[in-house]
């Protein structure tokens, strides 16, 4: 019987030389010679290390997990069917309907790409983060330092792990709590939607367990989605910034592309442009 995970790399391969380094936010530098990404820069977006993506796409490693395979997927930015054909290629089944998908269409990720000026991630059902440029780097942080694991808001907000470590101070136009009580909602929105789910019943569990607010915030919250609303962010290098903090819903994938914006002229607006000069304490950009 033929090995399932036989192309893999060729797969792998294949689909890195066919992504356009623009369409994966990279600037067009003359004399490039490769067709498509660099497999040092498919590393750099997939938060893999190199050597790693050389031994996949060589068949040197074998059985890479569900996680690996869904940030390749996204990053070299598959169709459905394509990114279910890497997994099979891995050995593995693909997502299955009626779980919180992972999935980042192509046109999404083309279009965030191109707003390299604004911050924007880009977040699941769950509220776990699965894309963001490098100003929202410059703006919150880092998340390729924080374990696939903790990249989600709700453990930012409720958790006791290295998410609520890494979260710097912000606050909501409606209140002190609003923010955090939203989130909830929303997450009870979502189990409403993905009752089947496991990783987000376990994410609930998780911080009902850690989190009294939380606990609170769960019995008492009517399931609502999250709606936009203005943010103070305090940052460690130009301090309070008041910022439009817009989330946009993308249909038929069930994400959130949330984006920070100030008016032109503002203090705000100048605090951005100085962090998109200095990057803040940014080193990359994309997962």
């Amino acid at each position: 019987m033929p090995d399932p995970r036989s192309g893999f790399g060729a797969l792998l391969h294949a689909w890195r030389d066919r992504l356009s380094p623009a369409d994966a936010g990279f600037p067009a530098t003359p004399g490039r010679r490769a067709p498509g990404l660099r497999r040092e820069e498919l590393a750099q977006l997939a938060g893999l290390s190199v050597d790693y993506v050389l031994r996949l796409e060589q068949g040197r490693a074998k059985n890479p997990s569900a996680q690996v395979v869904g940030a390749l997927a996204r990053t070299l930015q598959l169709s459905r069917p394509e990114r279910d054909q890497l997994y099979r290629s891995a050995g593995l089944l693909p997502p299955q309907d009626g779980t919180v998908s992972t999935h980042v269409p192509a046109g999404v990720q083309r279009l965030a790409a191109r707003l390299g000026d604004v911050p924007i991630g880009v977040f699941t059902a769950d509220w776990t983060l699965v894309w963001w440029n490098t100003m929202w780097c410059a703006l919150h942080g880092d998340p390729s330092a924080l374990p696939p694991a903790e990249r989600n808001l709700a453990r930012a907000l409720f958790g006791n792990g290295a998410a609520h470590a890494a979260l710097r101070p912000l606050r909501s136009e409606r209140g002190a709590d609003a923010f955090a009580a939203s989130i909830v909602a929303d997450l009870k929105d979502a189990v409403s939607r993905y009752p089947a789910d496991a990783q987000l019943d376990r994410l609930v569990r998780d911080l009902r367990g850690v989190s009294d607010a939380f606990a609170q915030h769960w019995a008492t919250a009517t399931a609502a989605q999250h709606a936009s609303e203005p943010k103070t962010i305090r940052h460690p290098e130009v301090g309070d910034i008041l910022l439009d903090c817009d989330v946009l819903i993308v249909p038929g994938a069930d994400l959130r592309m949330v984006t920070y914006t100030a008016a032109a002229g503002s203090s705000d607006a100048g605090k951005l442009d100085l962090l998109r000069v200095t990057g803040g304490s940014a080193t990359t950009a994309h997962p």
